[in-house]
């Protein structure tokens, strides 16, 4: 299934989406990012949360927010790859920039044990951090687990009674997992990983157990472009533009109307990230 561009236009009636993944931040976007922008507001993704993934694309998601106060807010952390960077003028930097305006989250932070870029006891350090951090400023995490499902869930454990709310972003696993985050009263996220019919299709049946008010979208660009986009975009990058088609996936495989999950989707991140509206 793919979704018509046009059907989601600007002057459609189809609800705005909120993207809350997107590495905005990321060079690939640094000869395009003003259309990659206004190529999402065509197809109703109004409103963007730019992931701060290190301590150089925190400012420069911050400086796009900025340019875009109305369309965008962004998180602000270490990813796991990173975590051997967070030392002590690191993290008092992140304490500072974790209470800006701009900022609705801290993260994205967490374990990632598929790639081990950082070793385990520097993600679990970095990790620890910035769950005390997003306690101390009263902002939700935006996480990140990949093969490291047990010593997530443990440190996770410490936290969780003094943290605000979170989200399980990007996630891939299984139904198990989904409920273990669940149970933790976090959201999670889902991206276009749904659409790809050799890795994903299990998230088919994982969305259905997802309460509607625990559920969020997003893209990840410019990674994980939904395999099943017809026609096959020139570029192998992702970009908001394709957050509808995602919708649209899981609407189906929850067998609900695209338009009634949109609203509820949208209203999920500005409730979890305190996001107010004119």
């Amino acid at each position: 299934m793919t979704v018509d561009p046009a059907r989601f236009s600007a002057t459609s009636s189809a609800p705005a989406l909120l993207d809350i993944g997107i590495n905005l931040a990321h060079d690939s976007f640094d000869q395009d990012r003003d259309a990659v922008v206004q190529r999402a507001s065509q197809v109703g993704v109004t409103r963007m949360l730019i992931t701060g993934s290190s301590l150089a694309s925190t400012h420069t998601a911050i400086a796009l927010v900025q340019k875009h106060p109305e369309q965008m807010r962004c998180t602000a952390g270490v990813h796991p790859h990173h975590a051997v960077d967070l030392d002590s003028a690191q993290l008092q930097a992140f304490n500072e920039l974790a209470r800006r305006p701009e900022v609705v989250a801290v993260g994205e932070c967490g374990l990632d044990y598929f790639r081990n870029f950082s070793p385990h006891e520097a993600q679990i350090a970095a990790f620890e951090a910035q769950l005390q951090l997003a306690a101390q400023v009263r902002k939700p995490v935006f996480l990140h687990q990949r093969d490291a499902h047990e010593d997530f869930m443990r440190v996770m454990g410490k936290h969780r009674a003094q943290l605000t709310g979170g989200v399980a972003h990007c996630f891939t696993a299984g139904l198990d997992e989904a409920r273990a985050y669940l149970d933790l009263d976090l959201y999670i996220g889902i991206t276009g990983w749904i659409c790809d019919e050799r890795r994903g299709h299990h998230l088919r049946e994982v969305v259905r157990h997802i309460p509607a008010d625990r559920l969020l979208i997003e893209t990840d660009a410019p990674y994980l472009l939904p395999r099943d986009l017809q026609p096959k975009p020139h570029s192998r990058r992702n970009e908001p533009m394709y957050l509808p088609h995602v919708l649209a996936t899981i609407a189906e495989a929850r067998g609900e109307r695209y338009e009634a999950l949109a609203e509820i989707t949208t209203e999920n991140a500005l409730r979890l990230f305190d996001w107010h509206t004119a």
